[in-house]
C-alpha cells in the first residue's frame, strides 16, 4: 500500500494537483484518504521527502517544493512524468540527453576499443540483422548492441543514468511504437555507421553517429499528428 500512496502523492505534485507551495493535508487526513495506517503515510512521506519533492517542517506541515529540487532521475518520478506527458515534452527531453551522453560513450569507445570489443559489438551487430522480422528479440538485440558501447566507454555515471532513462521510457507504449520493419531497417543501418566509426577509431564521428541514431529513431516512433513543428 506504500507504493500506491507514494505513487499518488508524486502523481498529484506531478500533474500540479498539489503545486509548490501547497501544504499536504495532514497525517490523519491522508490516513483515512488512503485506508492505511499513519506508519504507512509517515513512510511514503519520508520516501517523497527524500526524492527532493516535498519538506517536512514540524508544527508547520508538509509542503511541496519547486520542481528544481526534484531529483528527476527517481525510478517513481521519472514514471510518474511519463505517465503524465501529454505534450511528449518528457519524452523530447529524454531523446536530448540520452543523445548527448549515449554519443559521448560512443566516442570515447572509439578511441579505447579493442579487437574483443570490436567482435563483440560486430556480433550484436549481426544479431540485430538475424531479427529484423522479430520484434521483441530485435528490441532485445539492439539493447544489447547500446549496453556494449556504453561498457566500453568505461564512463559508469553516463552508463548508468542512460540506463535509468532508458528503462523507464521503454515502459511508455509511445517511446516503443511504430515497430516495423522498415524502422527496423533504418535502425540496423544507422548502428553500422556507429559501428564503423568505432571499427575506425573515429570519436568525432562514432558520437555523430550515435546522436544521429537515438534522434532520429525517437522521431521515427513520435505519433505524426505529435510530432514537433
Amino acid at each position: 500500500m506504500g507504493v500506491i500512496v507514494v505513487h499518488d502523492i508524486v502523481t498529484a505534485i506531478v500533474t500540479g494537483t498539489l503545486p509548490e507551495k501547497a501544504l499536504l493535508p495532514i497525517e490523519a487526513e491522508l490516513s483515512v484518504h488512503f485506508g492505511v495506517s499513519r506508519t504507512v503515510i509517515r513512510e511514503a512521506i519520508r520516501s517523497i521527502e527524500e526524492k527532493g519533492m516535498i519538506t517536512v517542517v514540524r508544527k508547520s506541515g508538509t509542503t511541496v517544493r519547486h520542481r528544481d529540487h526534484w531529483n528527476l532521475l527517481d525510478p517513481v518520478v521519472l514514471q510518474v512524468m511519463l505517465e503524465n506527458d501529454a505534450t511528449l515534452g518528457v519524452l523530447d527531453d529524454l531523446a536530448i540527453v540520452r543523445s548527448s551522453l549515449e554519443g559521448a560513450m560512443a566516442a570515447a569507445t572509439a578511441q579505447r576499443r579493442t579487437p574483443d570489443e570490436i567482435a563483440e559489438l560486430e556480433a550484436a551487430l549481426d544479431a540485430m540483422g538475424a531479427t529484423v522480422d522479430d520484434v521483441e528479440k530485435f528490441a532485445d538485440a539492439d539493447g544489447d548492441f547500446h549496453a556494449a558501447v556504453m561498457s566500453f566507454s568505461h564512463i559508469p555515471l553516463a552508463e548508468g543514468i542512460t540506463n535509468t532513462l532508458y528503462s523507464r521510457a521503454r515502459q511508455s507504449a509511445r517511446f516503443t511504437r511504430n515497430a516495423t520493419r522498415a524502422a527496423f531497417d533504418a535502425t540496423l543501418e544507422e548502428h553500422e555507421r556507429v559501428l564503423d566509426a568505432i571499427r575506425d577509431g573515429d570519436g568525432e564521428r562514432a558520437e555523430a553517429a550515435m546522436r544521429y541514431h537515438i534522434l532520429e529513431a525517437w522521431e521515427r516512433r513520435r505519433p505524426p499528428t505529435e510530432r514537433k513543428p
